[in-house]
């Protein structure tokens, strides 16, 4: 019993932290999937504790996505026009991106190092990033392009499909790709970029989640006690955001994903 509590604590401390972390920075799928893969793997052989991990983690975090995508509701009405478009391959390609998981858990399960090593790298471009759709943003005030055109749409649906796959296999990073797509749209106001994101995160991360409970990929338990803490801890860093400076979040997530990356590869590979 003493050994089950601790490990409640430390998910419920992953989860409170990730929530706080999505809220500022994201990256908290980082925090949440290796815990919840060192409890599961108690229960279960690897293959199956990284599938279930990963399932419960989507689960467990869905809540504190649709808060944010309803705090972003006033932001997206000029865009709903444009959700309509990249809603359906978000829909379709998470619900893929979930389907592999399910299908190949030995290769999901191989594939762990690789995924955190991706959100890491993708954690830590994030400031240029930003600094170059802040330029982007300025250009386009000093010289108006044509705006959104037809080609963008396509471009942008197809590349929104590819990174719902990736959202519904992990999803870690996935925020980072949406605003860089959108901003080689010609989308420039970033309130509005981070609300239809947070939309289209929420749809990915939703449709994931409806497969991994049909196919009791989730371990609830462990998923209903995160689900409160995470929201807990979103709505703490929301409050006091501005005690807090997303830059050293980002910090501390970059240190936690290429450590876990690095221990990831010496345990698989070894």
């Amino acid at each position: 019993m003493w050994q089950s509590l601790v490990e409640y604590f430390w998910l419920c401390i992953a989860a409170f932290a990730a929530g706080g972390i999505n809220a500022l920075a994201g990256g908290g799928t980082l925090l949440t999937f290796p815990t919840l893969i060192g409890a599961l793997s108690q229960l279960n052989s690897e293959a199956v504790a990284a599938v279930l991990a990963n399932g419960t983690s989507t689960v467990a975090l869905v809540p504190a996505s649709l808060g944010s995508a309803w705090g972003f509701r006033r932001e997206t009405q000029d865009r709903r026009p444009l959700m309509i478009w990249l809603l359906p391959p978000s829909l379709i390609g998470g619900a893929i991106g979930a389907w592999l998981v399910v299908q190949y858990e030995g290769a999901f399960r191989n594939l762990v190092p690789w995924l955190i090593l991706t959100a890491a790298v993708l954690f830590s471009v994030q400031p240029l990033v930003s600094r170059w759709l802040a330029r982007r943003r300025i250009n386009n005030l000093e010289n108006p392009g044509p705006g959104i055109t037809a080609n963008s749409i396509a471009g942008m649906v197809t590349l929104q499909f590819l990174i719902a796959i990736y959202g519904g296999y992990f999803g870690a990073g996935i925020g980072i790709l949406m605003l860089s797509g959108l901003g080689m749209m010609g989308l420039t106001n970033m309130h509005q970029m981070n609300g239809v994101k947070s939309v289209l995160g929420t749809a990915i991360n939703a449709v994931a989640a409806v497969l991994f409970i049909a196919t009791n990929k989730v371990y609830w338990p462990f998923a209903l006690a995160m689900m409160a803490t995470s929201l807990i801890g979103g709505f703490v860093a929301a409050h006091y955001s501005r005690q807090i400076k997303s830059q050293y979040v980002r910090y501390f997530v970059c240190c936690v994903g290429f450590s876990l990356a690095v221990w990831y590869f010496l345990k698989t590979y070894d």
